[in-house]
């Protein structure tokens, strides 16, 4: 007696064509089509996470970058100053605290430049 894959031949395709819902023209209807579109979108989503991360971080260092023009600070300075007083404050929350709080950011600038 031979075993039959229609059940999970069925199962499948019908994973893969879900997930190509949306495609489009035989993209979300073939499912040679679609699995090969799925396998590729699934490839552009995980390089996608990694460029978003590296986006990020330069919005926030353009964010600081303003922000320290008004002290006439230049970021690479003011980095340097950090790490050679040891604060670990990241640059996501460093632009953070630039823009929701000028106050504390001041001070911040003032601890570490007392003359500006």
């Amino acid at each position: 007696m031979r075993v039959k894959t229609g059940i999970v031949r069925h199962r499948k395709h019908k994973k893969i064509l879900e997930q190509a819902k949306g495609f489009w023209m035989t993209r979300h209807k073939r499912f040679k089509v679609a699995k090969e579109a799925v396998m590729h979108s699934g490839q552009y989503a995980y390089e996608g996470r990694r460029i978003r991360r590296r986006d990020m971080r330069q919005i926030w260092i353009v964010r600081l970058n303003a922000a320290l023009a008004s002290y006439n600070l230049k970021y690479s300075v003011f980095i340097a100053k950090l790490k050679e007083v040891k604060v670990e404050l990241n640059r996501k929350m460093l632009a953070d605290i630039s823009v929701t709080d000028p106050a504390t950011f001041k001070s911040i600038i003032n601890t570490l430049f007392p003359t500006k």
